[in-house]
C-alpha cells in the first residue's frame, strides 16, 4: 500500500511538469474520404497518418482529432464540442465567419441547440461538431433529434 502523503507529494511535483493533450477519436468508415472532408472542406491539416492505413490525425488551430476506421460498430456516433478561443465580444462574429467559410466550401451547416445556440456540422459518417454561440439560449433540442 502507498503512503498517501508520499503519493500526494509525487502527484503535485510530477503533474506540474506535464501537460495533457487530448485527441478524441472519431470513428469513420473510410479514413481517406474523411480526410478529404476535414482537410478540403473544413480547413484542417493532416500532420500524420498511419502507413498501414486506418488512422490519421487532423488539426486546425489547436483542435486535433483522430480519424479511425478500426471499430466499425462505432462509426458515426461521435460528438465533438469545439469552442473558439477568442474574446467573448468577438465570438459571435468569429462563429458567423466560420459558418460563411464552411458554406463557401460546400459544407452543410445546421442551427442547433443544447440549452444554447449551436452551429452544427455533420461529417460524412454522421459524427457531429458542435460550436457554441456564447450567451445565446435556445430550446433544449439536440440537433441529432431533428428529422
Amino acid at each position: 500500500m502507498h503512503d498517501t502523503k508520499e503519493l500526494a507529494k509525487y502527484s503535485i511535483t510530477n503533474t506540474a511538469m506535464t501537460d495533457w493533450f487530448a485527441r478524441p477519436v472519431l470513428h469513420v468508415s473510410d479514413v481517406e474520404a474523411s480526410l478529404r472532408f476535414y482537410v478540403d472542406r473544413l480547413g484542417f491539416t493532416c500532420p500524420w497518418r498511419s502507413d498501414e492505413g486506418g488512422v490519421a490525425q487532423v488539426d486546425r488551430q489547436g483542435c486535433a482529432l483522430i480519424l479511425a476506421d478500426t471499430w466499425p460498430e462505432k462509426i458515426g456516433k461521435g460528438l465533438m464540442f469545439i469552442s473558439l478561443n477568442v474574446e467573448l465580444e468577438t465570438q459571435i462574429a468569429a462563429l458567423n465567419a466560420l459558418r460563411v467559410e464552411f458554406e463557401a466550401r460546400g459544407v452543410p451547416v445546421k442551427e442547433g441547440s443544447w440549452g444554447y445556440r449551436l452551429l452544427v456540422v455533420d461529417d460524412p459518417d454522421g459524427n457531429q461538431l458542435f460550436f457554441n454561440y456564447p450567451n445565446e439560449t435556445a430550446p433544449a433540442k439536440i440537433p441529432r433529434d431533428e428529422p
